[in-house]
């Protein structure tokens, strides 16, 4: 060993021995925003018992999340962790707590999508598999498409080694109440307005951007019908150069208005920021059609949108830098 070379050897070892040690705070940041739905959610139809196991739902999705992005893992397993937690619990109208089409039966959409490359992957009108997010990240990252529907993405699904469960699974009491209810009244649109979706937003610290958003549609649908959940730029949308989007809503209005990508190119070609661009789409641009409907979103900088104009929307976010919050009513 030369004596240069030793020197050079021993300087280094000092600059590392002697550097201050990596604070929390030094690290890049990261942020979490979720939804479980929108609709006609107040105080006075809501009891405490109810409004109580929700809360506590919420913040299982958001521990989950937040555990993930705070260890450095990536926005992608962030985004389907925490949409699993409400898919596999019957509050949600995703996975477990779908509702019911005019047939009787339980059909669920899915969808995600990677803001570094624009890669996405959804699947629809799903009957067996228990966490349909699942398997549109699997669509995603392990077939040539985009999107996949009913027995087809069922055996794909199957074949990556994703749970594949009996339909019983998803029939819950309090579903199928609802489902009775709406089919006495013939009154889909307002059953719809009821029960939203489940949908998760993340940044992580690698600075990378994911979306995605889970559901079992609209009560009553008609045989066949897909809404916007599993449709990108619609129900769901990232983009690390502009923000993650996932909505929820009257899907039709959302498909038609492209919601999640206006958002996005809003903020790309008008130059506004992300909150200003959710404001002018939901609360403008939707209410003017009689659209209801809400969106959680964040941008590359972790700045939190969660808009609505409906009375109340489930939902929550956590920040790397302790700011957090939990709501569910519109006050």
């Amino acid at each position: 060993m030369t004596s240069a070379f030793a020197r050079l050897l021993i300087l280094f070892c000092l600059v590392v021995i002697l550097s201050p040690p990596a604070r929390a705070e030094d690290a890049p940041p990261w942020a979490l925003v979720i939804h479980g739905g929108a609709g006609t959610i107040r105080r006075d139809n809501l009891d405490a018992e109810t409004e109580a196991a929700y809360r506590a739902k919420l913040t299982a999705a958001l521990d989950i999340g937040a555990a993930i992005l705070a260890d450095g893992g990536s926005s992608l397993d962030a985004v389907e962790a925490t949409i699993r937690v409400m898919e596999d619990s019957p509050l949600f109208n995703a996975g477990k707590g779908s509702v019911f089409t005019e047939a009787g039966v339980n059909e669920m959409d899915a969808s995600i999508m990677d803001g570094r490359d624009g890669a996405a992957g959804a699947v629809a009108g799903v009957k067996t598999l228990r966490n349909p997010i699942s398997a549109a990240r699997a669509v995603m990252e392990k077939s040539p498409h985009v999107m996949m529907a009913r027995e087809g993405a069922e055996a794909f699904a199957a074949a990556q080694g994703l749970a594949v469960v009996d339909p019983a699974y998803f029939r819950t009491e309090r579903r199928w109440q609802s489902y009775l209810k709406a089919k006495q009244k013939r009154d889909a649109a307002n059953a719809d307005r009821k029960h939203g979706t489940a949908g998760c937003v993340a940044l992580d610290r690698q600075g990378n951007i994911a979306a995605g958003t889970s559901t079992g549609g609209m009560t009553l649908k008609m045989w066949g019908r897909i809404g916007d959940s599993p449709i990108i730029g619609a129900g769901t949308y990232a983009d690390n150069n502009t923000c993650g989007v996932s909505a929820t809503g009257h899907g039709e209005y959302f498909i038609r208005n492209v919601v999640a990508y206006d958002i996005a190119a809003r903020m790309a070609y008008a130059g506004v920021s992300l909150r200003e661009a959710a404001e002018e789409v939901v609360l403008k641009k939707l209410v003017a059609q009689g659209a209801d409907g809400g969106i959680v979103a964040l941008d590359g900088e972790g700045n939190i949108a969660m808009v609505f104009n409906t009375p109340g929307m489930y939902r929550g976010f956590r920040k790397s830098d302790g700011q957090s919050l939990l709501a569910i009513f519109g006050d």
